[in-house]
């Protein structure tokens, strides 16, 4: 695997339920590393542009409002196949189907409230990143403890 970025977010609903900490633990403890975070109120241009792609779906409008209706943690994850163990981490989009251990089968309350977007492929997250993050609001860093890992 390759080492690659993806974007997190912390829904308004995980903000509010207080589960920043528990979340960035989650990512933390799988040892991918945290190159970017901070905390917006998305503005309503963003939003659209971040749901672009359901712009004709009934639910469009919906989704827009409830991003933009409070804090929204914005985050960008660096690791060896970050996208896909980000999405399997997450779970699935409705929580009801969602895995026990996962963040939305443990977290989440309904699909309309499911605490958390994850991207979903390498296009999405370079999209994702731009959009929501400027170069200089990107840390890159190393591990102190990278000397100790053995390549495969």
């Amino acid at each position: 695997m390759s080492v690659e970025r993806t974007f997190v977010a912390i829904k308004p609903d995980g903000v509010q339920r207080g589960l920043i900490g528990e979340i960035l633990e989650r990512f933390e403890r799988k040892g991918f590393k945290l190159i970017g975070l901070k905390q917006l109120i998305p503005t309503r241009e963003l939003a659209e542009k971040h749901y672009g792609v359901h712009k004709e779906r009934p639910f469009f409008g919906g989704l827009v409002e409830f991003i933009t209706s409070g804090p929204v943690i914005a985050m960008v994850w660096e690791g060896d196949g970050v996208i896909i163990s980000a999405r399997k981490l997450i779970g699935a989009t409705k929580p009801l189907e969602a895995d026990p251990g996962t963040i939305r089968g443990d977290l989440a309350v309904n699909i309309g409230r499911n605490v958390i977007h994850g991207s979903d492929g390498p296009d999405t997250a370079a999209f994702e990143i731009d959009l929501w993050f400027n170069s200089i609001e990107l840390c890159d860093w190393t591990p102190s403890d990278q000397r100790w890992r053995v390549e495969s």
